[in-house]
């Protein structure tokens, strides 16, 4: 089958592997029929070293079930499932608290030895991670599906362990996939001043359809003080930072309020944060967020995309073939393209 590699920065390419093989009784073979890059693949396309070996890429996906281990109950041949980006049992005492990134028996498929950008992936834990479409969904609804894979979701999560709600002002920092998925989901969750911090006019004219409020584009200390402006000098109740860079952290520092909550989902790529006295802790702030418990949210979200209550699909700009994913990892990479749409 056709897979894709990547064996350093700015090297990905697809390549003939062998066809997966179903190994324990708990795994699903899936044939996938969409996946897509994320934001966060553009980490190991700056920054990875010499891999001979190559390194398997992607970690969302809807596909259709061709196999089930001897184990699996809740998936049938045929099933049209989301793969969530982290697989986990669902009966773990992480997963039983919702916290299923952290499941003693998960993993990520980003960089395992079967990933998404492909056209045939293995699921481990296929219980408690797939996801079952209901039968007959109009293939119009799949973009919007597959954001349930990662991107929307981690979007809400942000807001989620941000608190959220009616009478809060919510900075997103970031115009990227997530960003805007956490516009979305602020607005869905009640905040009625939402503001978002990106200078890309494309992306910021779909979040103010998503729900921004206002939009600043300006960056460090001239982006603070025009959220402090925004804000009557008291700053966000909630910031949902979905960069992952210092300088992104640096500005989620000086604008949340006394008392706020700064909620991370972009993956950071830095070691040490501020938290001292002139960061977090003089302001009695709270520092959360982390990888996305996308399982704990799927079921709840999928009748939201199929009722219209959301439409989170329009994050993606770009559709090709898995042929042309390197140009895909390059559209993004350039800025040239929001999220690139995938099919096998």
């Amino acid at each position: 089958m056709k897979a894709t590699l990547m064996f350093k920065s700015g090297d990905v390419r697809v390549v003939e592997v062998p066809d997966p093989v179903i190994q324990h009784p708990t795994e699903a073979l899936i044939r996938v029929t969409y996946a897509c890059v994320c934001g966060s693949d553009l980490h190991p396309y700056h920054d990875l070293e010499d891999t001979p070996e190559g390194r398997r890429m992607g970690h969302e996906a809807i596909g259709v079930v061709e196999e089930v281990g001897d184990d699996v109950r809740t998936l049938s041949v045929g099933d049209t499932v989301i793969v969530p980006f982290a697989w986990s049992d669902g009966t773990c005492a992480f997963c039983q608290d919702g916290i299923t990134t952290s499941c003693i028996h998960g993993g990520f498929f980003d960089g395992a030895p079967s990933a998404t950008q492909a056209e045939k992936l293995i699921v481990p834990e296929a219980d408690g991670t797939a996801v079952t479409i209901p039968a007959g969904t109009d293939e119009s609804y799949m973009p919007s599906l597959l954001t349930l894979s990662d991107v929307y979701l981690t979007g809400y999560h942000a807001a989620i362990r941000g608190d959220v709600g009616p009478g809060k002002i919510v900075t997103v920092i970031g115009d990227g996939a997530v960003g805007l998925s956490a516009v979305l989901a602020s607005k869905q969750l009640g905040a009625e001043t939402i503001i978002l911090m990106g200078r890309h006019t494309d992306r910021t004219d779909l979040g103010r359809d998503f729900g921004a409020t206002h939009v600043v584009a300006e960056r460090g200390d001239e982006g603070v003080a025009k959220v402090m402006d925004i804000t009557g000098g008291e700053g966000s109740h909630v910031v949902l930072e979905a960069v992952g860079h210092m300088p992104a952290y640096d500005q989620a520092v000086g604008i949340v309020r006394p008392g706020g909550t700064i909620s991370r989902v972009g993956v950071p790529q830095y070691e040490e944060a501020a938290v001292g006295m002139s960061s977090l802790f003089g302001k009695n702030a709270t520092l959360t967020g982390g990888p996305a418990t996308v399982r704990a949210y799927l079921e709840a979200a999928i009748p939201q995309v199929l009722h219209g209550t959301i439409d989170p699909g329009r994050v993606f700009d770009r559709e090709m073939p898995l042929d042309q994913i390197s140009d895909a990892y390059k559209l993004m990479d350039d800025r040239e393209a929001l999220k690139v749409l995938i099919r096998p």
